[in-house]
């Protein structure tokens, strides 16, 4: 779990304001949540950065120990040719997680899309219980676009301590699954001002009867 508690340290918690033990117990009293949203990160080198494992370990985590009956993984082909969700997805099940049992939001470009697609996802499917699972980083990040949306969408922010117990090894995937072609990343798409309009949450088609 060394890459896990690298993680750990680039995403200090103390700086981040937010108390990961603290939503972990609250989780606890609410649990089992129908569905577990967790924001997708890119596939690059042919293998799972630091980041990728740690969230899917701790969607696998959840799952696990009776947290969420279901995990929606979200993301599209953003900065290389492999869909976020997808990727995400061929571990989780690779990990023990049922395929039944996994989603995948592929539209997603952004981390605040990441959020509103997978919710409307989510209740697509039925699911009126869920929560986003991530890094404390990514929870604090979108813990105001959440509230914005109004939405009850709780948060389970990483508790990196509880991921020791998963004693897994890297699994193995057919990464071309989820691999696309023509792909041009979303750089030479948009302009770095669209992407922070993205970012900020300003380029999603709202459906407030959704929501």
């Amino acid at each position: 779990m060394i890459l896990v508690h690298l993680v750990a340290g680039i995403y200090g918690c103390k700086i981040l304001f937010i108390d990961p033990p603290e939503y972990f117990e609250h989780a606890e009293t609410q649990k089992p949540f129908d569905a577990i949203i967790v924001p997708g990160v890119p596939f690059e080198k042919g293998s799972w950065s630091p980041v990728m494992k740690s969230r899917v370990l701790w969607s696998y985590y959840l799952y696990k120990n009776g947290f969420t009956k279901n995990v929606i993984y979200s993301g599209s082909s953003v900065y290389t040719p492999f869909v976020e969700s997808k990727i995400m997805a061929l571990y989780g099940e690779q990990l023990g997680i049922p395929k039944e049992n996994i989603f995948a939001e592929t539209t997603a470009e952004h981390s605040t899309e990441n959020v509103y697609y997978s919710y409307q996802l989510g209740l697509k499917h039925g699911f009126k219980k869920m929560a986003l699972a991530t890094d404390p980083f990514q929870t604090k990040t979108l813990l105001s676009f959440i509230q914005k949306l109004k939405i009850d969408l709780p948060v389970i922010p990483m508790v990196y301590e509880k991921m020791d117990s998963l004693l897994v090894t890297d699994p193995v995937i057919d990464s071309m699954q989820a691999f696309v072609n023509p792909f041009v990343p979303l750089p030479e798409r948009e302009s770095m001002w669209k992407r922070l309009k993205g970012t900020m949450g300003k380029r999603i088609k709202y459906n407030n009867a959704d929501i």
